[in-house]
């Protein structure tokens, strides 16, 4: 067998197209960026408005600074809090939202094959024809 590098390469490139721009691959890429944006926005939160509000109830305390030894336990506690808000929206995406879309779709679905479809065109005419002999 002949070793052609421009066919090779050629069978490569389409392979890997093939595989890259599989829908899957896709959707996996654009979820990935949305869950690294959607972290930093839950980061920002929990390090801007929930943190100075648990600091503010505690008055005195500043949370970030919390430490025993070398371990920094505010800065810990703000990752807890994080990881709880990131957790507790993936839930009620996932869980709920979808759940809920899905059960929806399970309805429609129900509804449809309880309505029996309606005669086609042809079988609207074989029962005519049927009456029409059943008459004679």
């Amino acid at each position: 067998m002949e070793f052609n590098p421009k066919q090779r390469a050629g069978a490569f490139l389409t392979e890997f197209r093939n595989f890259a721009l599989k829908g899957n691959v896709i959707d996996l890429a654009v979820g990935v960026i949305i869950g690294v944006a959607f972290g930093a926005v839950v980061k920002s939160m929990v390090d801007n408005v929930f943190m100075p509000l648990i600091s503010y109830i505690t008055p005195g305390m500043d949370f970030t600074e919390w430490t025993i030894g070398k371990v920094k336990i505010g800065l810990l506690l703000g990752d807890i809090l994080n990881f709880i808000i990131v957790a507790l929206c993936l839930f009620l995406f996932v869980v709920k939202f979808i759940g809920w879309i899905m059960k929806m779709k399970r309805k429609e679905a129900e509804a449809a094959a309880a309505v029996p479809p309606a005669p086609t065109r042809e079988e609207v005419l074989l029962t005519e024809i049927r009456d029409l002999l059943r008459a004679k």
